[in-house]
């Protein structure tokens, strides 16, 4: 064989492994999978159902790629009974061999009294714990899919507004998490929640894409996590104090990045969820994030939300009449639940992270603290805050 053939086999291997390298490749996490409380079961073969149901684990087996890759997620989501607008969150484990969310909710370890803050136990970093990571915060619609069909009920045709044409049967997130592949690649642990109280539930999709395009791959801490998971008080915390916590960085990290995840909740229609409050967050007493989390487009979701409830109001409507003239014409409009502006949600929608550069930090000991003037709950009145954080760096 001469030189000139074995040249041209050598190219054409580099050639075909580098298409290879820029393949994506799907791993299915999640297909048809129920959701609920002491509802339809579904894979329990390779997923572990805890909280009657409430919150799925399941080992996921993905490539590895090692000088890194894209990582997008798609999760499909349909209403299976349960009517109402519920809080969720998809997550990761990230390690295993420390006491973590799947250790407490299966009932092998307790959290550690430094991972707490008095009667909100789990919520932050200790040395021995570490918190779920957050890859997804979500808000289920009303009755999506389940209630999309007008036949089956009648009543719904009503509460739809001539902006909708038709009401969706699902709804999809996607979200670009590449700058957390180091821990969604090989062998990990992925969780979902959902606060539904239903025996229908949910059913759900969830799907990860790895490009294999080369991309720096990030190192990943997971700082703090108010979410309930495994049963915990609605975190109500911010109402008597600041969240505070201490975490090492094991080597000097440049382009580190605080990754702020926060969502209010619960209180009627005086509390957390409908009032506008500031969220202010410090790393080693410096303020990185100060703001009042708020979405005010919540309209725009309202084909995903057939069984909101609906109310009429008066408004006055400067139109065209039946002889093509305008005028002043008083008028009377439906209002949905689901229209409602709220704290950084809206039934129906995906809340994606507040992401704050910190430039370079050196080796050692840091602070992070965050301040919500929120609200304690009083009565039926849950008012609280979910919020997660998480650093993300470079070696």
């Amino acid at each position: 064989m001469n030189k000139y053939v074995l040249v041209l086999i050598s190219v054409l291997t580099f050639l075909s492994n580098a298409l290879k390298a820029q393949e994506s490749e799907i791993v299915e996490v999640f297909k048809n999978q129920p959701v609920n409380f002491h509802g339809e079961k579904g894979d329990t073969l390779s997923i572990k159902r805890v909280q009657d149901g409430r919150l799925l684990f399941k080992k996921v087996k993905a490539p590895v790629f090692p000088e890194g890759t894209d990582v997008k997620l798609k999760m499909t989501l349909k209403s299976a009974g349960d009517a109402w607008d519920k809080s969720g969150s998809l997550f990761v484990v990230t390690e295993p061999d420390k006491i973590d969310i799947e250790d407490i909710a299966n009932g092998t370890e307790t959290f550690p009294e430094a991972a707490g803050v008095k009667d909100y136990p789990g919520i932050k970093m200790a040395e021995n714990y570490i918190p779920a990571l957050e890859i997804l915060r979500f808000m289920t619609p009303f009755g999506v899919g389940y209630y999309s069909d007008e036949e089956a009920h009648p009543r719904i045709r009503y509460n739809r507004p001539v902006s909708v044409p038709n009401w969706a049967q699902e709804v999809v997130w996607e979200e670009n998490i590449s700058h957390l592949a180091s821990e969604l690649t090989g062998e990990f642990i992925i969780g979902v929640w959902i606060d539904t109280w239903t025996a229908e539930g949910y059913t759900i999709d969830v799907s990860l894409e790895y490009s294999g395009r080369p991309l720096t791959t990030n190192k990943v801490i997971p700082l703090v996590n108010t979410i309930y998971y495994a049963g915990q008080k609605h975190p109500d915390l911010f109402a008597y104090q600041d969240l505070e916590t201490n975490f090492e960085l094991p080597e000097d990290a440049t382009n580190v990045k605080l990754h702020y995840i926060t969502t209010g909740h619960g209180g009627h229609s005086g509390g957390d969820e409908f009032i506008k409050i500031n969220n202010k967050v410090n790393v080693d007493g410096r303020k990185v994030i100060d703001f009042i989390p708020w979405r005010d487009d919540c309209a725009s979701f309202r084909r995903f939300n057939p069984s909101s409830g609906v109310w009429t109001r008066q408004d006055t409507a400067y139109a065209y009449n039946k002889k093509g003239k305008k005028e002043y014409k008083e008028i009377e409009e439906r209002l949905a639940s689901s229209d409602l502006s709220r704290s950084n949600w809206c039934p129906g929608s995906k809340v994606s992270p507040e992401v704050v550069n910190l430039g370079d930090m050196k080796q050692g000991n840091h602070t992070l603290k965050i301040s919500i003037d929120g609200t304690p709950i009083e009565g039926d009145k849950l008012n609280h805050w979910l919020v997660s954080a998480y650093l993300t760096y470079e070696e």
